[in-house]
């Protein structure tokens, strides 16, 4: 039997998953990670010393949306991966969009700007650390996808699997915002999107080992 013909019989064969199952799961998921990620950058960065200063200017919560985008996404496509033979087609929008949006307003923000100060606004003073921390803050958040999951039956297992990273790397990036300094769109879409993405690739590599049932 070719492998296509299995994941069909398997799919017809499960019963359908309640709609507001996913869902459902995949928000305690969340406050689960997000909990826990705050625990340890308290524990291990602690909160930026100008945190109530950061809050009120507007870059700030465009760096909180920007991240909490990719768990909105990886949500979005947890929810269709979960169910037998899921397609997400247009949930990807939902990933690239956010991407292609700050680039656009990194791009305004640097014009004009000499090649010197465009590397300093890249680089900052964290590019080596930033996307480290995002992927280990978000380890609670990747279990707690996986427990989600649990009650699901994916079939697309690599898919799913970057669903959930993906996912953790939107709740980490929004917690690590809490402790991360730093101010320009340019360094945020360049080592922000790289860890987010690094926890989405862990992802798809562990998902066919992990999420198999």
């Amino acid at each position: 039997m070719r492998t296509e013909d299995l994941i069909d019989a398997l799919a017809t064969q499960t019963p359908p998953t309640p709609p507001a199952l996913p869902m459902r799961r995949i928000g305690v998921a969340a406050g689960l990670g997000a909990l826990v990620a705050l625990a340890v950058l308290l524990a291990w960065l602690g909160m930026r010393p100008d945190l109530h200063l950061a809050m009120r200017t507007g870059f700030f919560w465009l760096k909180l949306a920007y991240s909490a985008s990719f768990a909105v996404a990886g949500a979005a496509l947890v929810d269709r991966y979960g169910r037998p033979g899921g397609e997400g087609r247009w949930r990807w929008a939902l990933v690239f969009g956010p991407i292609v949006l700050l680039a656009l307003i990194a791009m305004v923000a640097s014009h004009g700007e000499g090649m010197a100060r465009m590397h300093r606004d890249m680089m900052g003073h964290s590019w080596m650390f930033c996307p480290w921390r995002i992927l280990a803050l978000a380890v609670p958040s990747f279990a707690a996808s996986l427990w989600a999951f649990k009650r699901l039956a994916p079939t697309r297992l690599g898919l799913a699997g970057f669903a959930a990273g993906l996912f953790a790397g939107g709740v980490s990036a929004s917690v690590y915002c809490l402790a991360c300094d730093e101010n320009t769109a340019l360094f945020v879409v360049t080592w922000y999107t790289l860890g987010i993405l690094a926890c989405g690739g862990v992802g798809a590599l562990l998902g066919p080992r992990l999420l198999r049932w």
